[in-house]
């Protein structure tokens, strides 16, 4: 098939679900503290699955209470059952609940008999007072309706807990350990109480929420503010002072064993327990360690801890102010919710990791990066440059030591690759953005090894089909793949996102100097037209929807199979990538060739009417990361004022302050981060020098540098609270005149002055071809 020259240009058409990330930066409001408007309780039910408890940035201790109803982030605002109070946790995911290991669980046993207390998971769960459910940075805070209050706080390795017990004559109230995690993934176990302090030590092995392999994670306990009265350990429903330690194994067939230690008190300080809980993934001891040195006065440093919390977040949310100009405290709450869950995850696991331990700041918690490219990623680059730095060595980090980049990886374990090899993506887009301090040499080599070697089990990390790749251009349906192991669906969807990776490798190698591999590699970002069927109809429910042109699954042979182009969506059935695959999963992406796409569609109106379809009809699902890119299309089919209003229909509906106001996963900080995008007035395009101007939701935003100091500065004329005026009329930038649509990341690091005219009728700014954003645009022939 013989190809003409690839080409930039302004793009034409654009596809459902290209992969842009949003960037946000953090803003202050002008004159005030912004942790008021920080509430960690949004998207802690409907399926947001938040982490809601106290943490500081990026760090791995994470206490809160968890709930045995919506637990994937531990506690959920959904009515359920409080099982335990554990310190390990992420947030946003999908998957399995994650880690929540070693909860800990207070209670008074009738009687003062121990074996009347209730030690298995079913029995102990206690509804909590929803009244009394308190959260912000730094702190979290309930009551159970048995009495018992709970309040915590962390440092970056431990946690510390204040129960405070219903008064109770004579009565020793008990603290149990349990040796599971939230998804009772534990493998074997053990425990140790020391039968003087009630120190309680151990550790388990347990397995990845949405990944392979397993790990293993270590606890120290301690007690404060009591003497102790008797300990031991427990299994099944009872529990006996000897003996002192206990080794568990997973249990027998589907019979899942629970067991644990636990401890007794009496004495206690107006009928207050403190327990202070170190975790580390080497060892007990360093577990410990690390308690002490962070949390020397367990008694006295609670207040402390929250102080410093509210500081470190602070100052990470620092580079930003904003005058709302009447802008709602929901909408502000919205904002800053999101920056601040933006930087939750990934954690910081420096001198955690049992593996090797290259002398760098290493991060891990990378869940997922299918998810966080697109959004989350650019905004740390604008936001935390410095963390975003530490978390691209971090990827080459695990690339020289386990062979490839990661597109998903928690608790020190693969998880799974959901389409491309989007590690590529992150790293293109930092080096568009010129973050320094990163082997760039060594960048390209891993993103090589994703395009070239396949891995045998590529189904947690690199590509599979790459010899079909290489030979047909395109992922085959039911493709022959003896080299390598994964799931055997996906062939569009990682068609589609193979061709951008590989045009990330393209712009990594042209910077690098690298010719030979820049013409090769672009020219393998085009093979995602291979699989574009022009006569495709979509049929709905019998009623023809007039579109023509869709992806379509291709047999190795080079025939066509078929899928029914609206799989996978919100009007068809759900797909699952672990579950119920199919050929195109969640959407599709070609943000590298927008241009090209919109031609194959017919022009810029059918596009129009084709993305109005998209989101109107019921098929977009803005739960999911890809359609977060959809929204912003209409910019390269010369209609950016349409953006802005399909922007409008889903911020506050189904982005607001509520409990349940996120549409889905929030996937570590993605759902924050494309609603405080979408509030600045600014939209990234992961892995390229690309971000899409839009109408702010707010009268001014200063962003500061951290990297150089200086302020770039967003203002608008004709703002108004009520977003009548939400069409832009025309752009200066430093006081000269910006007929673009879309504007580069020197904005940011050189402080310049964007200044925005509002109106509330689309204008002719942005519309025409030269003003629009950058497409690489070819012809197959």
């Amino acid at each position: 098939m013989a190809r003409q020259r690839l080409l930039w240009a302004t793009p034409h058409q654009i596809i459902l679900g290209p992969l842009f990330i949003t960037f946000i930066s953090p803003l202050t409001v002008f004159c005030a503290d912004v942790l008021q408007f920080i509430d960690p309780l949004i998207g802690s039910t409907n399926g947001g699955n938040v982490f809601a408890g106290a943490t500081k940035p990026y760090a791995l201790a994470k206490p809160v209470a968890d709930v045995d109803g919506q637990n994937t982030g531990g506690f959920a605002t959904d009515g359920s059952s409080i099982t335990g109070f554990s310190a390990a946790h992420d947030s946003g995911t999908g998957g399995n609940p994650s880690l929540g290991n070693f909860p800990i669980f207070p209670q008074i046993c009738p009687g003062d008999e121990v074996n009347n207390c209730n030690f298995l998971i079913g029995e102990r769960a206690t509804h909590y007072v929803e009244e009394s459910v308190t959260a912000r940075p730094g702190y979290f805070g309930v009551e159970l309706v048995s009495g018992v209050k709970a309040t915590m706080t962390s440092s970056e390795h431990a946690a510390l807990y204040r129960f405070e017990y219903p008064s109770s004559d004579d009565l020793h109230p008990l603290v149990l350990l349990d040796l599971t995690d939230l998804w009772k993934s534990r493998q074997n176990a053990t425990v140790s109480v020391d039968a003087d302090s009630g120190r309680l030590k151990g550790n388990g092995t347990f397995l990845p929420s949405f990944g392979a392999g397993s790990y293993v994670m270590h606890f120290c306990i301690d007690f404060f503010g009591g003497d102790v009265f008797d300990n031991g350990v427990w299994v099944n429903n009872r529990g006996g002072t000897e003996p002192k330690e206990l080794f568990v194994t997973r249990g027998f067939n589907l019979f899942y064993l629970e067991a644990g230690g636990w401890v007794r008190f009496g004495e206690l300080a107006n009928n207050t327990l403190t327990a202070r809980v170190g975790i580390s993934f080497v060892s007990a001891d360093q577990a410990c360690q690390r308690a002490t040195e962070e949390i020397p006065n367990p008694l006295d440093d609670f207040d402390r801890l929250v102080t410093e919390t509210e500081e470190a977040w602070r100052e990470k949310l620092s580079p930003i102010s904003v005058n709302a100009g009447g802008a709602s405290q929901e909408l502000q709450t919205s904002f800053w919710s999101g920056l601040y869950r933006a930087m939750i995850s990934p954690q910081n696991y420096t001198n955690e990791n049992p593996h090797w331990d290259s002398g760098i700041p290493y991060f891990d918690s990378f869940y997922c990066i299918w998810d966080s490219f697109r959004v989350q990623h650019p905004l740390l680059t604008i936001l935390d440059p410095n963390a975003q730095v530490q978390m691209v060595n971090s990827l080459l980090d695990i690339y020289k030591h386990e062979g490839w980049l990661p597109d998903c990886h928690m608790s020190l374990s693969n998880g799974w690759t959901q389409d491309g090899s989007n590690a590529d993506v992150v790293l293109a887009d930092a080096y568009v953005k010129n973050l320094t301090g990163i082997d760039w040499e060594l960048a390209l080599d891993a993103v090589i090894q994703d395009a070239e070697v396949e891995p045998l089990e590529w189904a947690f990390h690199g590509r599979g089909g790459l010899q079909s790749w290489k030979d047909l251009s395109y992922i085959p349906y039911l493709d022959f793949d003896p080299a390598g192991f994964g799931t055997n669906s996906r062939s569009i969807s990682r068609t589609l996102e193979y061709a951008y990776n590989d045009f990330c490798l393209a712009t990594l190698a042209q910077g690098l100097g690298r010719d030979d591999l820049y013409d090769k590699y672009v020219q393998r970002s085009a093979n995602w037209q291979n699989l574009w069927k022009a006569e495709q109809d979509s049929v709905i429910n019998g009623n023809d929807t007039g579109f023509l042109g869709f992806f379509q699954p291709k047999y190795q042979n080079g025939t066509w199979g078929f899928q029914d182009p609206i799989a996978c969506s919100s009007l068809a059935s759900f797909c699952s990538l672990t579950s119920n695959p199919s050929e195109t999963f969640e959407a599709s992406l070609v943000p590298q060739s927008m241009s090209t796409l919109i031609g194959l569609m017919g022009g810029e109106e059918p596009f129009v009417e084709r993305l109005d379809f998209f989101h109107e009809s019921g098929l977009a699902d803005i739960s999911n990361e890809p359609v977060f890119s959809t929204v912003y299309l209409y910019h390269y089919a010369g209609r950016p004022g349409l953006s802005t209003k399909r922007l409008h229909t889903y911020i506050p509906s189904a982005f607001n302050a509520s409990h349940g106001g996120l549409p889905g996963n929030d996937d570590s900080g993605s759902m924050g981060g494309f609603v405080a995008f979408g509030m600045m007035g600014l939209f990234p395009v992961a892995g390229q020098d690309v971000y899409l101007i839009s109408a702010p939701f707010f009268e001014e935003i200063n962003i500061t540098s951290p990297l150089t100091g200086n302020t770039a500065r967003i203002k608008t004329t004709g703002f108004d609270a009520s977003y009548e005026n939400i069409y832009i009329q025309n752009v200066t930038v430093n006081g000269q005149p910006w007929p673009k649509s879309w504007i580069g990341h020197a904005f940011f690091t050189e402080g310049w002055l964007l200044e925005v005219s509002l109106g509330n009728q689309e204008s002719e700014w942005g519309t025409k071809l030269e003003n629009r954003p950058p497409s690489w645009g070819e012809a197959m022939v």
